[in-house]
């Protein structure tokens, strides 16, 4: 009985899997950088990346100059490995996902909170190239503001 489980269990699991699209995968991809971000898991998030990816933020000032600022992945990986799990929040909701053969697009409203407290939102722009089976993230960049949010719920 308990061996007929197992392959039940192990023939569901697989066509599960199988029944997975694209898009679906690149989703999962997505939620997991949060998850390993909230867990402070900096060996999960170098899983995620791929070797050349870069982090990017645009921002507005108060007088509407726009600037962008851009780094290699490795400092952010560096910065959250060091957190303590539960410090960094990012609540986002894949809002869209755009796929052309190896190449996907994620566009995530998200609302950041450090030690539980509101920090900024904005919406972030997720690059992620397939290498192999996986999905891995090339690029993200940000939009950071205070207010307005976008509804991420």
């Amino acid at each position: 009985m308990r061996t007929l489980l197992l392959i039940i269990g192990t023939l569901l699991s697989t066509t599960s899997l199988r029944a997975q699209t694209a898009e679906d995968s690149v989703r999962a991809a997505v939620a997991s950088l949060f998850t390993a971000m909230r867990q402070a898991d900096a060996q999960t998030l170098t899983s995620l990346f791929h070797d050349s990816a870069r982090l990017g933020t645009v921002t507005q000032d108060a007088s509407g100059h726009t600037s962008h600022r851009s780094s290699p992945i490795a400092g952010f990986i560096a910065y959250v490995g060091q957190l303590s799990p539960g410090v960094a929040d990012e609540r986002a909701r894949v809002e869209r996902v755009l796929i052309d053969g190896s190449l996907a697009l994620a566009w995530t409203p998200y609302q950041f909170y450090v030690q539980g407290s509101f920090s900024h939102c904005g919406v972030n722009l997720i690059q992620l190239v397939r290498s192999g089976a996986q999905w891995r993230i090339l690029a993200i960049t940000d939009t950071r503001r205070k207010t307005p949010c976008p509804d991420i719920f």
